[in-house]
């Protein structure tokens, strides 16, 4: 394979991959591809019987992410960036195709779930051990996740439960707790959208950090800055398809163009991988 012969490491390979999300859901059994087929069949006239509606959130959708890369997701809002990053964490089924991945994917806001009726102390204890953190790391780390965030700039938030925390409050200290591990590969969902320009410079360092350690990056954000000065390349997707695959500058500038003109514009093609 090309990505072998060039000496870099594949940490994620989507295949062809369909997302569908459904009203009711089908059991799936096993057997022969033709009884499978049979199955589906049978399944889709049932939906269609009872007015079960699919929608199909991501087409048909392929790249190879390598370790080292930054990765933006851009696409206008139900393009399926989201749900594509919730299929590589695990967390989604796949309609057809396959997701391949090198290492544990860890999907911000998961991975570190807070809690809303403990402290902020507590839920940065809670959340380095769902990231597989020792009790000993998040000591030697607690004070850095605490400045990281910010959250404590005015007052001594950290004491408090997290219900008294604003959804920017909660925002930052998801990431900063996810940001205290080094990870294999990094899935953020608009976590740089939150706080001021100072701790997005701070949340755009350490992901560079990340990638300088070997990790790999993704970020879905809608704010074009974070993605220019996080990335070096882009997916960009539209109405669940893939339509390209490149350097950061060359995809937003395809990107802002069909942003801002006709909404008849067509996009271009995918380029091809």
């Amino acid at each position: 394979m090309a990505e072998q012969n060039s000496g870099r490491i594949p940490t994620v390979i989507a295949d062809g991959v369909d997302i569908v999300y459904r009203v009711n859901g089908t059991g799936a059994g096993r057997g022969t591809a033709t009884a499978a087929l049979h199955r589906i069949l049978r399944r889709r006239q049932a939906e269609k019987a009872a007015g079960v509606r699919r929608v199909h959130a991501v087409k048909n959708v392929s790249f190879v992410a390598y370790k080292g890369e930054a990765i933006g997701l851009i696409g206008t809002n139900g393009s399926g960036k989201s749900t594509l990053l919730k299929a590589v964490a695990g967390l989604l089924p796949v309609e057809n195709g396959r997701i391949y991945t090198n290492g544990q994917p860890s999907l911000l806001g998961v991975n570190a779930a807070l809690m809303n009726d403990l402290t902020g102390e507590r839920n940065v204890h809670l959340g380095g051990l769902a990231m597989g953190m020792s009790r000993e790391q998040i000591r030697e780390r607690y004070q850095e996740i605490v400045d990281f965030s910010g959250i404590n700039d005015k007052g001594d938030f950290i004491t408090l439960p997290m219900r008294t925390y604003s959804s920017g409050m909660a925002a930052r200290l998801r990431f900063s707790i996810a940001a205290a591990k080094d990870h294999d590969v990094l899935l953020i969902d608009e976590a740089l959208a939150t706080g001021d320009r100072s701790f997005q410079k701070r949340s755009e360092q350490r992901i560079r950090e990340l990638r300088q350690r070997a990790g790999t990056v993704f970020l879905v954000s809608h704010n074009n800055k974070s993605i220019r000065d996080t990335c070096d390349r882009v997916l960009w997707l539209e109405r669940g398809e893939l339509r390209m695959d490149g350097p950061t500058e060359e995809v937003l500038k395809a990107y802002e163009a069909f942003t801002g003109g006709s909404d008849k514009k067509s996009p271009p093609k995918a380029k091809a991988a």
